[in-house]
């Protein structure tokens, strides 16, 4: 029985229809495909003979910085750190050159004093004795000098003897030399001729004795007061003045650094009250010792204060130019990484798709920059931020 031209017309109708929908399938399987999310591959370590390399996709990258190798002037420094405390070299301690109770006590803690100004009074009992021993001088020498003038007298019309007019003579020498010792024992005590003049002449001994101030400078302690009994050199002193227009800083370096260091050497000292200020100083004494047990040797500098900023006690730190600047190629210090076994890494790129680790060598650290020494070279990618990154991933470890 043979099929009729409409039968198959019916069945080659059929295929065509079959066939676009199967075609219609296809493409929008493949569209829908298509709008899925791609999955990235994961970037893994590629290890390449002689270089450690990562693979990073384009979210990865945008989670890094990257720079070129520089260069960047370093100043050859040192640094140490130590505490401030008065200039000793300028600083005295009042005491009474006689002892006594203190009357009265003027300045305080702080004040600034002039040189001769006076800091206390005593009620010196020496004074009084050396006082009343010039009275007493000065009332024989006048008793002398009459003494002589009528022995001079009475020889002139023959009442008395060339004997008697030389002993008188004597006497009244004598007399001279006992006032001019009695005179001097009372100028120790700080009185003047002025003053010693006005106790003779009143013949009336003040036994107040006046402490005053051997230099200009600051008070930095007191423990004078009144009723207070002090004797020469016996601690505490009344008072201590000190010149504030310098301080020394005390620190102590390292055994190993001792040879950059010399005398004379300007730095710049730095304390916490007073950030991003400069304190100009200089090398003053070297230690001759090494401390045994922490191997460092003291080192004291002047530093040069005269607004009066620092305090003594402060900590403080000084830099200390021990050579001539060098330009040198250096990166971020961000851009190296201290891997687990000591050593130094940073990463280059040439496509910011692979990163390629770089073992380098640091030299000097400062502001934020490091002097690399060996492993880069100037104008290579580098990364700047994100290194510690790149080094977890290639270790396995988390990179969060």
């Amino acid at each position: 029985m043979s099929e009729s031209p409409k039968t198959r017309r019916s069945y080659v109708r059929y295929g065509v229809a079959g066939l676009i929908a199967l075609v219609v399938a296809y493409v929008g399987y493949a569209l829908f495909l298509s709008k899925e999310p791609r999955q990235e591959k994961p970037a893994t370590a590629e290890v390449v003979p002689g270089e450690l390399a990562v693979d990073l996709n384009e979210m990865q990258v945008q989670a890094i910085k990257i720079g070129l190798v520089g260069t960047r002037t370093f100043v050859v420094e040192r640094q140490a750190v130590g505490n401030i405390d008065f200039n000793q070299n300028q600083l005295t301690q009042v005491f009474t050159p006689y002892q006594g109770r203190i009357i009265n006590a003027y300045p305080n803690v702080g004040d600034k004093v002039e040189k001769d100004q006076v800091l206390f009074t005593i009620d010196s009992p020496d004074l009084l004795a050396a006082e009343s021993t010039l009275i007493a001088a000065a009332g024989v020498l006048r008793l002398q000098n009459v003494t002589l003038a009528r022995a001079q007298k009475m020889k002139s019309f023959g009442g008395a003897s060339q004997q008697a007019v030389d002993q008188s003579t004597s006497d009244q020498q004598t007399a001279e030399g006992a006032l001019k010792s009695a005179r001097d024992a009372v100028r120790i005590f700080g009185k003047t001729d002025e003053d010693i003049d006005a106790i003779i002449a009143m013949r009336k001994a003040d036994p107040r004795l006046i402490v005053k101030s051997p230099m200009t400078g600051y008070v930095t302690t007191r423990t004078a007061a009144p009723g207070l009994f002090v004797q020469p050199g016996v601690a505490p002193p009344p008072f201590t003045v000190a010149d504030l227009s310098t301080m020394w800083l005390f620190a102590n370096v390292p055994e190993a650094e001792t040879p950059l260091f010399k005398l004379g050497q300007k730095l710049k000292a730095h304390v916490a009250a007073y950030p991003g200020r400069d304190f100009d100083g200089k090398i003053t004494v070297l230690g001759p010792t090494v401390d045994p047990n922490t191997r460092r040797v003291f080192v004291r500098s002047e530093i040069e204060d005269p607004h009066h900023l620092l305090r003594a006690g402060m900590f403080a730190d000084f830099t200390i130019r021990i050579d001539d600047a060098v330009n040198a190629i250096a990166v971020p210090s961000a851009a190296v990484v201290r891997e687990g076994d000591g050593s130094l890494s940073a990463w280059t790129t040439k496509d910011d798709r692979r990163f390629v680790r770089r073992t380098v060598k640091v030299g000097h650290i400062q502001e934020g920059f490091d002097q690399i020494l060996e492993g880069l070279q100037r104008g290579e990618r580098v990364v700047t931020e994100g290194a510690v990154f790149l080094s977890n991933k290639l270790a396995g470890g988390p990179t969060d």
